[in-house]
């Protein structure tokens, strides 16, 4: 009896040791260093599966600031910070608050051109329901929000990348909830962005905006990813942002580099640089 029963406890404690229980089920074993490649994969793999069987062919991929808000919000912010002055009008705090609001007015507008986008995206092809070009976004607010957004006005299907990060991130609502996926790792993200993109259009952003802006241009420099075209809206941001003449004049890129980027001041004005760019390549979005 003895035995039997060592022999039993024995089997309990192998099987409710992690080391028995099948992979998939071993949580401590998936978060582990050494099963990254595994994640990976999956990161990679659950977006691509889903994506193909909603048929998702092509996409015109958006970025831009999470900050930025539509115009009433803005307004919004600019009368409450209006309203503290009046009690403290010499506060250096709500006088560099006064300087952001009003920025974020006058970039409010941008937030109404990525709704148009989405609106024209979601619209072309054979309409709503035709996923052969889809808009898709990094998933988040502001112009990100305003693009999934523009998209479902017009009953269009669209697609948000969201991110883990240590403050969490969440989808904005106007994104399609089978097309809203989260990623673990920003490497398999991006190359989602880019796996089927036919152009990107990029808003005015900050860092997160041109990391995006320059891991393509660095993609199609060395001919690591097809040349599409590169929307930038606002020409009077971006040259302030970046100075692409200086860096041809310091030898540091060649012509052809900046080849891909087409500026534009509104919706209307990149959809059909977008169109026009893949007729003259001899791409048509549309057959």
């Amino acid at each position: 009896m003895k035995k039997k029963s060592t022999e039993s406890e024995q089997i309990k404690t192998i099987i409710n040791d992690p080391t028995f229980l099948i992979p998939e089920e071993d949580k401590e074993f998936l978060q582990s260093n050494n099963a990254r490649g595994v994640r990976l994969q999956l990161d990679y793999l659950k977006a691509e599966v889903k994506m193909r069987e909603e048929g998702i062919e092509h996409t015109i991929v958006v970025f831009g600031s999470a900050r930025i808000i539509e115009f009433d919000a803005a307004i919004k912010q600019l009368e409450k910070v209006e309203k503290k002055l009046k009690k403290s009008p010499h506060s250096e705090t709500l006088l560099s608050a006064l300087k952001r609001a009003e920025s974020m007015v006058r970039k409010s507008v941008f937030y109404d051109e990525a709704r148009k986008l989405g609106q024209l995206v979601g619209e072309s092809g054979k309409g709503p329901k035709d996923c052969h070009i889809t808009l898709m976004t990094g998933g988040g607010p502001g112009i990100m929000e305003a693009a999934n957004r523009g998209a479902l006005d017009v009953g269009a299907k669209s697609i948000g990348l969201n991110i883990e990060l240590p403050h969490e991130q969440f989808p904005n609502p106007y994104i399609t909830p089978e097309l809203c996926f989260q990623f673990r790792y920003f490497a398999i993200r991006k190359l989602h962005f880019m796996h089927r993109a036919k152009a990107l259009v990029i808003f005015p952003g900050g860092f997160g905006t041109l990391d995006e802006l320059f891991e393509i241009l660095t993609l199609i420099q060395t001919e690591k990813s097809p040349n599409i075209p590169i929307i930038l809206l606002g020409k009077s941001y971006w040259n302030n942002v970046i100075n692409f003449d200086f860096l041809l004049e310091e030898s540091v890129i060649s012509s052809e580099d900046l080849d891909p980027i087409i500026y534009v001041e509104n919706a209307e004005e990149a959809w059909d640089n977008i169109l026009l760019w893949h007729q003259n390549n001899n791409t048509p979005l549309y057959e």
